[in-house]
């Protein structure tokens, strides 16, 4: 009878509920995706969760391919690329596709990362606790949290950028409570990632990696790959000689037309979604683990913000918003006078982008128009206002 009282007690009491940060740490972000995709009538919470896991999902399928492909060097130039992974003891082949697949498919899971943050209204008094020692991505796809796969290690770097070497390593993983406003940021942060794989696409460096990989080869069986001057690498894999040459031979290509129109409309939204963050931060009264702050608040990951960060960074977006719209003209080196290059153009009559016609000005030259040009004024502002911090603090700020 004790025993029927205890169960019956313990049956009672309702279990204090996972949260959705401890079920990341213990599922991972697949299945955690999965449950909250499935959720027929989801809070603001669960929304804001659902596109932050399909984001991170985004990273991780990224992160999942380079590993497969041993692509695990950190010479690329481009987002995903550059963030550091261990060494695949057992690539599979490197396939000359498999780059443009790795920001087709980041396109397509960002879009669906998107949606459920259209439906939080901007009043929204949500707030979801973010334990990132809780976040992982499953590098080497076996379901198994590993070494290596902490959000943390992976993501940390580029987010601190130098303090991440000087933090000290028995620091706790920040806590960040996300909110309405954060919702509009992590917007922003997917037009701005779609806009940079829109590009890539345009650019579509398919063919000048197979190009590449096959001349690689054949001095391989002629004997071998001289180190790079640049750094001294060497090897059977490609090194940053290598990428250079990919990347120049992929801007000589005719780009797509849909894809350029594409970057151009994300970067314009991203803007768009940055000024809807910045105006609803402004806002908040309160101070606790803060993902982005305002200026009376604090930043959970210990980054200091200058007061009116929020006011020039805008400043430093209207410029790009002018430059983007042919309101205002880029500066060309070579141009003297109230001329310069009209961006939106670049965009929206997109033409192959040789290295040599850019410095002597035959690229340039359809571009080329008289005008109003941008100054340096904002971002030079931008820069003094943070210091040498300013390149860190724009990937942050997105």
């Amino acid at each position: 009878m004790r025993y029927a009282l205890a169960l019956l007690l313990c049956l009672a009491t309702p279990l204090q509920a996972e949260t959705i940060s401890a079920e990341i740490g213990r599922t991972g972000l697949g299945a955690t995706e999965a449950r909250l995709a499935a959720l027929t009538d989801p809070g603001d919470a669960e929304r804001f969760a659902l596109g932050g896991v399909r984001f991170l999902s985004a990273v991780e399928a990224a992160l999942q391919l380079r590993y497969a492909a041993g692509l695990t060097d950190r010479t690329g130039m481009l987002p995903f690329l550059r963030l550091p992974l261990a060494d695949n003891p057992a690539p599979q082949p490197f396939q000359p596709a498999m780059i443009s697949d790795l920001f087709r498919g980041v396109d397509a899971t960002l879009s669906q990362a998107r949606a459920p943050l259209t439906e939080i209204a901007p009043n929204s008094d949500f707030a979801l606790k973010v334990n990132f020692a809780d976040l992982w991505f499953d590098i080497n796809a076996n379901k198994t949290r590993d070494t290596g796969e902490d959000a943390m290690a992976v993501l940390g770097p580029m987010l601190l950028g130098w303090q991440w070497d000087a933090r000290d390593p028995a620091t706790a993983a920040p806590v960040v409570k996300f909110d309405a406003a954060d919702a509009a940021w992590l917007s922003a942060y997917t037009h701005l990632l779609q806009g940079v794989s829109a590009i890539v696409l345009a650019y579509d460096p398919t063919e000048p990696i197979d190009r590449i990989l096959q001349s690689h080869a054949k001095m391989q069986s002629l004997g071998g790959v001289s180190p790079s001057f640049i750094t001294g690498a060497g090897g059977a894999g490609l090194d940053e000689l290598d990428v250079i040459a990919i990347v120049i031979a992929a801007l000589q290509q005719q780009p797509k037309a849909d894809q350029m129109a594409k970057a151009r409309l994300h970067f314009l939204d991203m803007i768009a979604d940055n000024r809807r963050f910045w105006a609803a931060v402004a806002l908040e009264t309160d101070d606790a683990n803060e993902w982005l702050p305002n200026d009376k608040q604090h930043s959970a990951l210990g980054l200091t913000l200058p007061p009116d960060t929020g006011k020039v960074w805008l400043s430093v977006l209207n410029d790009a918003e002018a430059l983007l719209n042919g309101d205002k003209l880029a500066p060309y080196w070579r141009q003297e006078g109230a001329a310069g290059v009209n961006i939106a153009k670049v965009f929206t009559d997109p033409r192959p982008a040789d290295l040599a016609g850019w410095l002597q000005g035959w690229a340039a030259a359809p571009y080329l128009e008289s005008g109003a040009v941008v100054s340096a004024q904002n971002w030079s502002a931008f820069e003094q206002l943070v210091g040498g911090e300013a390149m860190l603090l724009s990937f942050y700020l997105n």
